[in-house]
């Protein structure tokens, strides 16, 4: 690497980053700028562009340049990436709004099981197994009922009372929502 050196400093300081991205630069200058040695900044923006350093900064006496890239493909990346999850979130938000009235009347129920958790239901240890319970199944306390994964763990689901399953309010695979009444045991 070449240090800038000028007859009239004293001494001169550069310093340099590398970064494999292109991009554009910008020049900031000290507080006197008709102290500013145009062909330095010139020379020091074409090395900039010809190599890959992110910033070159030069010091002599009271004067300090610095010549440095802003990376334009970070922010560009990033503004694409947003958009999508916003697209998606108001699809699957209308599904459970629509399928809410009808767990609001379950959950007054007497018998509901609301689900403790936010996560996936799952009415079977395995998909190819049977279910824990089908509508008419008559449940101990205590008795495993579902499987509710969260964060990629399975939380067993026990029926807090035994009787009889009466109804079944989720599928297998299905998202649930913390309070969403799962099934109704009388």
């Amino acid at each position: 690497m070449k240090k800038a050196t000028n007859t009239k400093s004293k001494a001169a300081k550069t310093s340099a980053v590398s970064s494999p991205k292109k991009a554009e630069s910008k020049v900031s200058a000290p507080k006197v700028p008709s102290a500013i040695d145009t062909d330095l900044v010139e020379v020091l923006a074409r090395l900039l562009g010809k190599t890959d350093l992110s910033e070159i900064e030069v010091e002599k006496g009271d004067l300090r340049i610095k010549v440095a890239r802003t990376l334009v493909g970070a922010s560009v990346a990033h503004a694409v990436h947003v958009p999508q999850p916003i697209t998606a979130a108001p699809v699957q938000a209308a599904v459970p709004a629509a399928s809410a009235p009808a767990t609001k009347t379950d959950a007054a129920h007497a018998g509901a099981v609301p689900s403790p958790m936010v996560g996936t239901a799952y009415r079977r240890p395995s998909p190819d197994a049977k279910a824990f319970v089908e509508v008419g199944s008559t449940v101990k306390a205590g008795e495993k009922i579902l499987l509710i994964e969260a964060m990629k763990t399975f939380n067993e689901i026990v029926a807090p009372r035994a009787g009889t399953v009466t109804a079944i309010l989720v599928e297998d695979g299905q998202p649930v929502e913390f309070g969403e009444t799962l099934l109704v045991i009388e």
